[in-house]
Protein backbone atom coordinates (compact mmCIF):
# COMPACT_ATOMS: atom_id res chain seq x y z
CA UNK A 1 0.00 0.00 0.00
CA UNK A 2 2.90 2.34 0.75
CA UNK A 3 4.35 1.73 -2.74
CA UNK A 4 0.97 2.48 -4.30
CA UNK A 5 0.68 5.76 -2.40
CA UNK A 6 4.18 6.75 -3.45
CA UNK A 7 3.43 6.08 -7.11
CA UNK A 8 0.28 8.20 -6.99
CA UNK A 9 1.99 11.26 -5.45
CA UNK A 10 2.30 14.25 -7.75
CA UNK A 11 6.05 15.09 -7.97
CA UNK A 12 5.20 18.77 -8.65
CA UNK A 13 3.05 19.10 -5.52
CA UNK A 14 4.86 20.80 -2.61
CA UNK A 15 2.66 19.06 0.00
CA UNK A 16 2.97 15.61 -1.67
CA UNK A 17 -0.66 15.41 -2.69
CA UNK A 18 -1.83 12.54 -4.95
CA UNK A 19 -2.14 13.11 -8.68
CA UNK A 20 -5.49 14.40 -9.91
CA UNK A 21 -6.09 11.18 -11.83
CA UNK A 22 -5.85 9.20 -8.57
CA UNK A 23 -9.04 10.83 -7.29
CA UNK A 24 -10.95 9.34 -10.23
CA UNK A 25 -10.44 5.76 -9.01
CA UNK A 26 -12.78 5.81 -5.98
CA UNK A 27 -15.16 8.08 -7.92
CA UNK A 28 -15.52 5.37 -10.58
CA UNK A 29 -16.66 2.93 -7.92
CA UNK A 30 -19.15 5.49 -6.62
CA UNK A 31 -20.43 6.03 -10.17
CA UNK A 32 -20.86 2.28 -10.51
CA UNK A 33 -22.81 2.35 -7.27
CA UNK A 34 -25.20 4.98 -8.70
CA UNK A 35 -25.62 3.03 -11.93
CA UNK A 36 -26.53 -0.15 -10.06
CA UNK A 37 -29.11 1.75 -8.01
CA UNK A 38 -30.59 3.22 -11.19
CA UNK A 39 -30.58 -0.20 -12.86
CA UNK A 40 -32.32 -1.73 -9.85
CA UNK A 41 -35.05 0.92 -10.09
CA UNK A 42 -35.57 0.17 -13.79
CA UNK A 43 -35.78 -3.56 -13.10
CA UNK A 44 -38.33 -3.01 -10.33
CA UNK A 45 -40.47 -0.96 -12.73
CA UNK A 46 -40.13 -3.66 -15.40
CA UNK A 47 -41.12 -6.33 -12.91
CA UNK A 48 -44.20 -4.38 -11.83
CA UNK A 49 -45.31 -3.93 -15.44
CA UNK A 50 -44.71 -7.61 -16.24
CA UNK A 51 -46.66 -8.64 -13.15
CA UNK A 52 -49.56 -6.38 -14.11
CA UNK A 53 -49.58 -8.01 -17.56
CA UNK A 54 -49.63 -11.50 -16.06
CA UNK A 55 -46.19 -12.39 -17.42
CA UNK A 56 -44.08 -15.03 -15.69
CA UNK A 57 -40.94 -12.93 -16.31
CA UNK A 58 -41.66 -10.58 -13.40
CA UNK A 59 -39.72 -12.73 -10.93
CA UNK A 60 -36.60 -12.52 -13.10
CA UNK A 61 -36.71 -8.71 -13.06
CA UNK A 62 -37.26 -8.64 -9.30
CA UNK A 63 -34.29 -10.94 -8.81
CA UNK A 64 -32.11 -8.80 -11.07
CA UNK A 65 -33.07 -5.70 -9.10
CA UNK A 66 -32.04 -7.45 -5.88
CA UNK A 67 -28.73 -8.63 -7.36
CA UNK A 68 -27.94 -5.08 -8.50
CA UNK A 69 -28.34 -3.80 -4.94
CA UNK A 70 -26.19 -6.63 -3.62
CA UNK A 71 -23.36 -5.85 -6.03
CA UNK A 72 -23.65 -2.17 -5.10
CA UNK A 73 -23.10 -3.09 -1.44
CA UNK A 74 -19.77 -4.64 -2.43
CA UNK A 75 -18.77 -1.58 -4.47
CA UNK A 76 -19.71 0.71 -1.60
CA UNK A 77 -17.34 -1.16 0.66
CA UNK A 78 -14.55 -0.90 -1.91
CA UNK A 79 -14.70 2.80 -2.82
CA UNK A 80 -13.99 3.99 0.71
CA UNK A 81 -11.23 1.44 1.19
CA UNK A 82 -9.60 2.42 -2.09
CA UNK A 83 -9.81 6.10 -1.20
CA UNK A 84 -8.04 5.44 2.11
CA UNK A 85 -5.52 3.14 0.47
CA UNK A 86 -4.59 5.70 -2.18
CA UNK A 87 -4.81 8.67 0.23
CA UNK A 88 -7.47 10.32 -1.97
CA UNK A 89 -10.12 10.89 0.72
CA UNK A 90 -11.88 14.21 0.04
CA UNK A 91 -15.01 16.11 1.07
CA UNK A 92 -16.28 15.93 -2.52
CA UNK A 93 -15.94 12.17 -2.56
CA UNK A 94 -17.66 11.89 0.79
CA UNK A 95 -20.66 13.96 -0.30
CA UNK A 96 -20.88 12.16 -3.65
CA UNK A 97 -20.82 8.82 -1.86
CA UNK A 98 -23.66 9.92 0.43
CA UNK A 99 -25.80 11.05 -2.51
CA UNK A 100 -25.11 7.74 -4.24
CA UNK A 101 -26.13 5.84 -1.11
CA UNK A 102 -29.47 7.69 -0.94
CA UNK A 103 -30.26 6.45 -4.45
CA UNK A 104 -28.85 2.93 -4.29
CA UNK A 105 -29.52 1.98 -0.67
CA UNK A 106 -32.48 4.24 0.06
CA UNK A 107 -34.68 4.78 -2.99
CA UNK A 108 -33.95 1.56 -4.89
CA UNK A 109 -34.64 -0.81 -1.93
CA UNK A 110 -37.76 1.18 -0.97
CA UNK A 111 -39.20 0.81 -4.49
CA UNK A 112 -38.18 -2.85 -4.64
CA UNK A 113 -39.71 -3.53 -1.23
CA UNK A 114 -43.05 -1.98 -2.23
CA UNK A 115 -43.36 -3.47 -5.70
CA UNK A 116 -42.26 -6.93 -4.60
CA UNK A 117 -43.92 -7.21 -1.22
CA UNK A 118 -46.96 -4.88 -1.21
CA UNK A 119 -48.21 -3.90 -4.65
CA UNK A 120 -49.61 -7.29 -5.69
CA UNK A 121 -51.11 -8.38 -2.39
CA UNK A 122 -54.60 -9.85 -2.78
CA UNK A 123 -57.15 -11.87 -0.76
CA UNK A 124 -58.40 -8.76 1.04
CA UNK A 125 -61.58 -6.71 0.86
CA UNK A 126 -61.04 -3.84 -1.63
CA UNK A 127 -61.32 -1.21 1.11
CA UNK A 128 -58.77 -2.90 3.38
CA UNK A 129 -56.56 -3.64 0.39
CA UNK A 130 -56.44 0.07 -0.47
CA UNK A 131 -55.64 0.96 3.14
CA UNK A 132 -52.95 -1.71 3.21
CA UNK A 133 -51.28 -0.35 0.09
CA UNK A 134 -51.38 3.16 1.49
CA UNK A 135 -49.63 1.84 4.58
CA UNK A 136 -47.07 0.28 2.24
CA UNK A 137 -46.45 3.63 0.58
CA UNK A 138 -46.02 5.28 3.98
CA UNK A 139 -43.62 2.72 5.47
CA UNK A 140 -41.56 2.56 2.27
CA UNK A 141 -41.23 6.35 2.43
CA UNK A 142 -40.30 6.15 6.12
CA UNK A 143 -37.57 3.67 5.20
CA UNK A 144 -36.24 6.10 2.60
CA UNK A 145 -36.31 9.19 4.83
CA UNK A 146 -34.70 7.32 7.73
CA UNK A 147 -31.91 6.23 5.41
CA UNK A 148 -31.35 9.82 4.28
CA UNK A 149 -31.38 11.01 7.91
CA UNK A 150 -28.88 8.29 8.82
CA UNK A 151 -26.48 9.52 6.12
CA UNK A 152 -26.91 13.17 7.12
CA UNK A 153 -26.16 12.34 10.75
CA UNK A 154 -23.10 10.34 9.73
CA UNK A 155 -21.77 13.28 7.70
CA UNK A 156 -22.10 15.93 10.40
CA UNK A 157 -21.03 13.92 13.45
CA UNK A 158 -17.30 13.52 13.84
CA UNK A 159 -17.16 11.31 16.95
CA UNK A 160 -20.67 10.00 17.65
CA UNK A 161 -21.13 8.06 20.87
CA UNK A 162 -23.45 5.04 20.66
CA UNK A 163 -25.65 3.79 23.46
CA UNK A 164 -23.94 0.92 25.26
CA UNK A 165 -20.42 1.98 24.10
CA UNK A 166 -18.08 -0.88 23.37
CA UNK A 167 -14.36 -1.29 23.74
CA UNK A 168 -12.45 1.94 23.07
CA UNK A 169 -9.95 0.16 20.79
CA UNK A 170 -12.67 -0.91 18.34
CA UNK A 171 -14.67 1.07 15.81
CA UNK A 172 -18.45 1.06 15.77
CA UNK A 173 -21.26 2.56 13.73
CA UNK A 174 -23.92 4.54 15.56
CA UNK A 175 -27.11 3.10 14.14
CA UNK A 176 -27.47 0.57 11.35
CA UNK A 177 -25.44 1.72 8.29
CA UNK A 178 -27.70 2.13 5.27
CA UNK A 179 -26.09 -0.59 3.06
CA UNK A 180 -27.05 -3.26 5.62
CA UNK A 181 -30.87 -2.85 5.44
CA UNK A 182 -30.62 -2.55 1.67
CA UNK A 183 -28.68 -5.83 1.61
CA UNK A 184 -31.35 -7.45 3.77
CA UNK A 185 -34.18 -6.30 1.48
CA UNK A 186 -32.25 -7.55 -1.54
CA UNK A 187 -31.34 -10.78 0.25
CA UNK A 188 -34.96 -11.63 1.03
CA UNK A 189 -36.08 -10.94 -2.56
CA UNK A 190 -33.13 -12.89 -3.98
CA UNK A 191 -33.71 -15.86 -1.64
CA UNK A 192 -37.35 -16.05 -2.77
CA UNK A 193 -36.28 -16.30 -6.43
CA UNK A 194 -38.01 -12.98 -7.05
CA UNK A 195 -41.53 -14.38 -6.66
CA UNK A 196 -43.60 -11.42 -5.33
CA UNK A 197 -45.67 -11.69 -2.18
CA UNK A 198 -49.42 -12.03 -2.71
CA UNK A 199 -50.70 -13.35 0.62
CA UNK A 200 -51.44 -10.39 2.88
CA UNK A 201 -50.11 -11.86 6.20
CA UNK A 202 -46.67 -12.23 4.59
CA UNK A 203 -46.91 -8.70 3.25
CA UNK A 204 -47.83 -7.44 6.72
CA UNK A 205 -44.73 -9.12 8.13
CA UNK A 206 -42.71 -7.54 5.34
CA UNK A 207 -43.98 -4.09 6.32
CA UNK A 208 -43.04 -4.78 9.94
CA UNK A 209 -39.52 -5.71 8.84
CA UNK A 210 -39.21 -2.49 6.83
CA UNK A 211 -40.36 -0.47 9.82
CA UNK A 212 -37.80 -2.19 12.05
CA UNK A 213 -34.99 -1.53 9.57
CA UNK A 214 -35.99 2.14 9.38
CA UNK A 215 -35.89 2.43 13.18
CA UNK A 216 -32.50 0.73 13.44
CA UNK A 217 -31.00 3.20 10.93
CA UNK A 218 -31.91 6.25 13.02
CA UNK A 219 -31.25 4.59 16.38
CA UNK A 220 -28.08 5.11 18.40
CA UNK A 221 -27.48 1.41 18.83
CA UNK A 222 -23.95 0.10 18.28
CA UNK A 223 -23.05 -1.86 15.15
CA UNK A 224 -19.63 -3.33 14.35
CA UNK A 225 -17.48 -1.46 11.85
CA UNK A 226 -15.02 -3.23 9.59
CA UNK A 227 -13.19 -0.10 8.45
CA UNK A 228 -10.21 -1.03 10.58
CA UNK A 229 -9.62 -4.20 8.58
CA UNK A 230 -6.78 -4.03 6.10
CA UNK A 231 -6.19 -6.53 3.32
CA UNK A 232 -2.50 -5.61 3.15
CA UNK A 233 -1.69 -6.73 6.70
CA UNK A 234 -0.55 -10.31 7.34
CA UNK A 235 -3.26 -12.66 8.59
CA UNK A 236 -3.13 -15.91 10.51
CA UNK A 237 -3.74 -19.16 8.57
CA UNK A 238 -7.01 -19.67 10.47
CA UNK A 239 -8.39 -16.33 9.22
CA UNK A 240 -7.40 -17.21 5.65
CA UNK A 241 -9.09 -20.62 5.92
CA UNK A 242 -12.28 -19.11 7.36
CA UNK A 243 -12.38 -16.44 4.66
CA UNK A 244 -11.82 -19.02 1.92
CA UNK A 245 -14.58 -21.19 3.39
CA UNK A 246 -16.96 -18.25 3.49
CA UNK A 247 -16.23 -17.40 -0.15
CA UNK A 248 -16.82 -21.05 -1.10
CA UNK A 249 -20.17 -21.15 0.70
CA UNK A 250 -21.33 -17.85 -0.81
CA UNK A 251 -20.31 -19.00 -4.29
CA UNK A 252 -22.08 -22.37 -4.07
CA UNK A 253 -25.06 -21.41 -1.86
CA UNK A 254 -25.55 -17.71 -2.60
CA UNK A 255 -29.22 -17.34 -1.65
CA UNK A 256 -29.17 -18.73 1.93
CA UNK A 257 -25.66 -17.44 2.65
CA UNK A 258 -26.23 -13.85 1.53
CA UNK A 259 -29.53 -13.69 3.37
CA UNK A 260 -27.95 -15.25 6.45
CA UNK A 261 -25.05 -12.77 6.45
CA UNK A 262 -27.40 -9.79 6.23
CA UNK A 263 -29.64 -11.17 8.99
CA UNK A 264 -26.62 -11.79 11.23
CA UNK A 265 -25.31 -8.25 10.82
CA UNK A 266 -28.71 -6.59 11.31
CA UNK A 267 -29.34 -8.78 14.32
CA UNK A 268 -25.90 -8.12 15.82
CA UNK A 269 -26.86 -4.60 16.87
CA UNK A 270 -30.04 -5.88 18.50
CA UNK A 271 -28.12 -8.55 20.42
CA UNK A 272 -25.48 -6.02 21.51
CA UNK A 273 -28.20 -3.67 22.75
CA UNK A 274 -30.12 -6.38 24.61
CA UNK A 275 -26.88 -7.75 26.07
CA UNK A 276 -25.90 -4.31 27.35
CA UNK A 277 -29.28 -3.85 29.04
CA UNK A 278 -29.05 -7.26 30.71
CA UNK A 279 -25.48 -6.64 31.91
CA UNK A 280 -26.41 -3.30 33.46
CA UNK A 281 -29.41 -4.78 35.26
CA UNK A 282 -27.41 -7.70 36.59
CA UNK A 283 -24.57 -5.43 37.68
CA UNK A 284 -26.84 -2.93 39.43
CA UNK A 285 -29.92 -4.78 40.70
CA UNK A 286 -32.83 -2.52 41.67
CA UNK A 287 -33.07 -1.82 45.40
CA UNK A 288 -35.56 -3.89 47.29
CA UNK A 289 -38.51 -1.94 48.74
CA UNK A 290 -38.45 -1.43 52.48
CA UNK A 291 -41.13 -3.19 54.47
CA UNK A 292 -42.60 -1.16 57.32
CA UNK A 293 -43.98 -2.89 60.40
CA UNK A 294 -46.99 -1.43 62.12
Amino acid sequence: MRNLRERLIDPLSPDRRPRRAAYALPTLFTAGNVFLGFYSLMESFQAAMRMAQGSDRAAVHFQTAAISIGVAVVLDGLDGGIARMTNTVSEFGRELDSLADVITFGLAPAVLAFTWGIQFTDSLHPFFLEMFRRAGYFISFIYLICGAARLARFNIQKNPVPKNPGRPDRKYFVGLPIPAPAAMVAGVVYASDGAPLQWWPLSAGWLALLGMLAFLMVSTWRYPSFKGLSLTRPRSPLIVILLAGLIYLVWNFPQPMLLGLSVCYVGSGILIRVGGILRRRLRHPPPEPEHQIG
